[in-house]
């Protein structure tokens, strides 16, 4: 899963500096359709129409709330979207390939454990071919901050690994992915 989340990083990093925050987020947010629909293709999982409803909103309210007007980029190009839409593709197969191992293994813990490792090491083979302007820059005062970061979105992953692995993807995505709603409130 850490290669998915390096290659979702560095396509919406990419999408964000080409197209915009806004722009780019809000083609993210499609990531729910794409769970809910490999979940039920291939997954097998049921869904109600209340649940495909209730998708769409979140999806929809992401949208906007994420959505402003920003000024004409230059060097847009219409290529630029596939970023975006790559990253929101990688996260969409994420989410039914985490429920896909947690029925043969419910273990979330270990299987969050294996995830920062991997990323870690998708990391360390990044950092040598990543141009010399994106080189990490240490400043000690960015430590406590970075350690709470880093503490939070373990959290996050823990709970959404072991929601996952206690309910249906299409149910449980759409509710993880609402989170710009609530920063927004």
């Amino acid at each position: 899963m850490g290669i998915f989340q390096l290659g979702v990083r560095l396509l919406a990093y990419t999408g964000v500096n080409k197209i915009g925050a806004s722009r780019s987020s809000a083609l993210q947010s499609v990531s729910p359709l794409v769970s809910a629909t490999i979940a039920i293709t291939i997954l097998g999982e049921q869904t109600s129409l209340l649940i495909m409803v209730g998708t769409f909103l979140v999806v929809a309210g992401i949208i906007l709330v994420s959505w402003k007007p920003e000024e004409q980029l230059r060097d847009f190009r219409r290529w630029h979207l596939l970023l975006p839409i790559g990253a929101a593709f990688l996260t969409g197969i994420n989410h039914p390939v985490r429920r896909y191992v947690l029925t043969m293994a419910n273990e979330p813990l270990f299987f969050a454990a294996l995830m920062g490792t991997v990323s870690l090491g998708g990391f360390l083979v990044y950092l040598p071919f990543s141009p010399q302007s994106h080189r990490l820059v240490w400043n000690r005062q960015a430590i406590g901050p970075f350690l709470a970061t880093g503490l939070f979105e373990t959290l996050s992953i823990l709970f959404i690994i072991t929601a996952i692995g206690l309910g249906r993807v299409v149910v449980v995505v759409p509710i993880a992915t609402s989170y710009p709603v609530w920063s927004l409130i």
